[in-house]
């Protein structure tokens, strides 16, 4: 279900939100996980038991790092486990038919397989996992006892499919206590219709004169540029579209997430670019793998 969609907009956020604020505030966080259940079996059907299990197996695995923490050992044998478990059913689902393919070209004998759909969002929130995971091995986060807000924090759906990738450290207070506010829901609303605006009138439009002339057999040197720049601002709008679309309904959700976007194209170096492009997903990668290698 895509947050453009007829369905979303005029089915699916009007039930949510009209459930979201009649009931009392003790059942927020229980309506925005079934919401989010449902929105991500609406497209994924069969994957959102996977999603289910990952959900069981981080959770206890949490609990099962903060009760020995007094014992660092035994402690970081069950952080290696956990992350060795999650990096490979990551990476079985994005590489599988990559390395079979390989395999196929260089071996004697051909290995049939079924090319599997890569579940949507499964980088995402295996990312979230491992931010919290590791957080609350460093002692930087308390494990979280509440099972249904872990599975809320790791299911949310307005950041589920594009992100921006949300740090546990950062929605941790959220998840037990936010304020919602008419001021917030419509500045909410806004940055939806913005992402809105540049997925559907932006990134759309120009994607179609992209793919017209990608299609074309032959083409002047005016057209080629016409065409690496019109692939070039299509998946900016796209992805910048999507997070303000995800930072939008975060905040009529009373949530706060990071900007994912700066205006990446008026960087003046590739560090600058970086630092401007898929924030979330640079200040992962710094916090989680850069700083500690």
């Amino acid at each position: 279900m895509l947050f453009s969609s007829i369905v979303f907009l005029f089915t699916f956020l009007p039930a949510v939100l009209v459930l979201y604020y009649l009931l009392p505030e003790r059942f927020h966080n229980p309506v925005l996980l079934l919401a989010s259940l449902i929105f991500y079996a609406w497209g994924e059907p069969v994957y959102i038991f996977l999603m289910l299990l990952s959900i069981l197996f981080n959770y206890f695995s949490g609990l099962d790092i903060a009760r020995n923490l007094t014992d660092r050992r035994l402690a970081k044998r069950s952080l290696i486990f956990n992350i060795v478990v999650n990096i490979a059913i990551l990476g079985f689902f994005k590489y599988e038919g990559f390395v079979l393919d390989s395999l196929n070209a260089v071996l004697p004998v051909h290995i049939t397989y079924h090319p599997l759909a890569l579940p949507i969002g499964i980088s995402f929130y295996t990312f979230q996992i491992l931010s919290y995971i590791i957080d609350v091995y460093r002692g930087n986060v308390k494990v979280q006892k509440n099972i249904l807000n872990f599975a809320l924090y790791v299911t949310m759906f307005p950041q589920l499919i594009a992100g921006p990738i949300v740090q546990y450290a950062d929605v941790e207070r959220q998840l037990r206590e936010r304020k919602e506010s008419l001021t917030k829901f419509g500045y909410g609303a806004w940055f939806f219709v913005i992402g809105l605006a540049k997925k559907v009138l932006l990134a759309n439009t120009i994607g179609s004169i992209y793919e017209n002339i990608a299609a074309m057999d032959g083409m002047s040197v005016v057209t080629a540029w016409l065409g690496c720049l019109a692939y070039t601002f299509q998946i900016y709008f796209d992805f910048s579209g999507y997070s303000d679309m995800a930072v939008g309904l975060g905040k009529m959700f009373g949530f706060e997430f990071m900007q994912n976007f700066n205006y990446p194209y008026i960087s003046k170096s590739v560090t600058e670019f970086w630092r401007r492009w898929h924030i979330s997903l640079g200040s992962w990668f710094r916090e989680y793998v850069y700083i500690p290698l």
